[in-house]
This record gives C-alpha cells, structure tokens and sequence, in this order.
C-alpha cells in the first residue's frame, strides 16, 4: 500500500461504493479490511490500495480496476506513450491503440 500526504491518488471508490449501496463499515467487512479508516483513506486519495485489494474492490463493485482509479490510469498510459517514443514508433502505436479501446 503507497500513502502520500501531499499527492491525492484520483479514484471514484466513493462513487461505486455509493452506488452498490454500501456503507463504508460494511465495505470493510466485505473487504476485510479491519476498519472504516482505511476505506477512507483510499477513497480520499492519500493511500492506494494493494493490487489484491484493487482487485476485491473491483469485484465487490462489480467493475474492472480501470474504472475505479481512472486519473491513474491516464498518467500510466501518458508515461508509456513517452517512454515509448524513445524506443521507436511500432510500440508506440500498440499502446496508443490499447488506448483508444
């Protein structure tokens, strides 16, 4: 887990959470996650959950993780598209076609 106090990593964990109709006691319950500070944390943006946790949080949600932190998913794809324009174009038009879909 990667916590910052002055980065807010963009997600819409609240959103889905909201949506499923879920209190964040019971997402924690259904996560496992030992209390509602940790939920709270995530869906402010200042900790980033595990990978296995993203993960749960997608299925609880009944989403794919892309959705749920797309600010995260846009900075990583703009960060490959510029590293790969220094290796060359072929790659660099596979990652922008994975983009576009």
């Amino acid at each position: 887990m990667w916590c910052s106090l002055n980065k807010r990593i963009p997600n819409l964990l609240r959103r889905y959470r909201k949506t499923r109709g879920l209190n964040q006691k019971q997402a924690a319950r259904m996560l496992g996650v030992s209390d509602t500070s940790m939920i709270s944390r995530w869906e402010r943006g200042i900790c980033l959950p595990s990978a296995f946790n993203i993960f749960k949080l997608a299925v609880l949600y009944q989403t794919m993780a892309d959705p749920l932190f797309p600010g995260l998913t846009s900075m990583a794809r703009k960060e490959l598209l510029e590293r790969a324009k220094t290796l060359n174009v072929s790659k660099q038009h596979k990652i922008a076609t994975y983009e576009r879909r």
